[in-house]
Formats: structure tokens, sequence, C-alpha cells
């Protein structure tokens, strides 16, 4: 299998599946907790490029996408939906919140910044996996 024979189409919703939730997610859903465990204020979050930080951030979710639409074209073609949806799932809680979460326990940061990020990446994953099982 080629490295780049993918769905493309599914990498690209997958992205924006997972950017949509992080709108969603850090503005009404926990964004005013999430800047109370982080220590920031809304002048703080003016600050910098948007163009810069969302721009990246995009990269890094069409990254995240890709992995998981060639890991699926690769490995876990004839798997059914649910099963593509759990495993994505599974990626988030078993590899992304234990390494999230060491380097919380190092930096000292707030508990709640734990929950606040882990559940973020449980439903980027999640809804990045939803596409990428019905297109797949």
């Amino acid at each position: 299998m080629n490295l780049l024979d993918v769905n493309w189409l599914a990498v690209v919703l997958g992205a924006l599946a997972g950017f949509v939730v992080g709108g969603l997610w850090y503005g009404p859903i926990m964004g005013k907790s999430w800047m109370v465990a982080v220590g920031k204020t809304e002048e703080d979050l003016q600050s910098g490029s948007p163009a810069k930080l969302y721009g990246l951030t995009f990269l890094l979710a069409l990254l995240a996408s890709w992995t998981l639409a060639h890991t699926f074209a690769s490995y876990a073609k004839d798997l059914s939906v649910i099963v593509k949806v759990l495993t994505a799932f599974g990626v988030a809680l078993g590899f992304i919140l234990p390494a999230l979460w060491t380097n919380y326990l190092f930096q000292g940061a707030k508990k709640p910044l734990y929950w606040i990020d882990g559940g973020y990446w449980l439903l980027f994953y999640l809804a990045m996996g939803l596409v990428h099982a019905f297109m797949g």
C-alpha cells in the first residue's frame, strides 16, 4: 500500500470535524473553564496571530486524520463502522490521554485541565473516527 493511497476527502473532512469539535469545546462549552485552568484571559487569547495558530492547528489535525485513514486503509479495511469508531476513540484513550496527562503531571497542571483537554481529544478522535468509518 502506498502511503498516499487514502481517501483524501475523508482526511480533510475528518480533520475539519475535529477542528469544529475544538471550536465548540474550547468556545461555548468549556472555554471559560479552560481559561481558568490555564490561567489565561480573553486579552491573552487575542494576542498573537490567529491565522498562524489556527493554520498550524488544522495542519496537525490533517496529520492525525491522515494517520487514522492510513491505518484503516492498511490494516482495517474490513472492519465494521462501530469497530473503526471505537478504534479511533481507543487511540485517544490509549495513546493521546496518557501522553498528555504525563506532561501535565510533570508541569503541575491544574486537575480540571486534565479533564477539559482529555475530553476534547476523546471527542476529536470520535468525530474523526466517525468520518473515516462512514467514508472509508
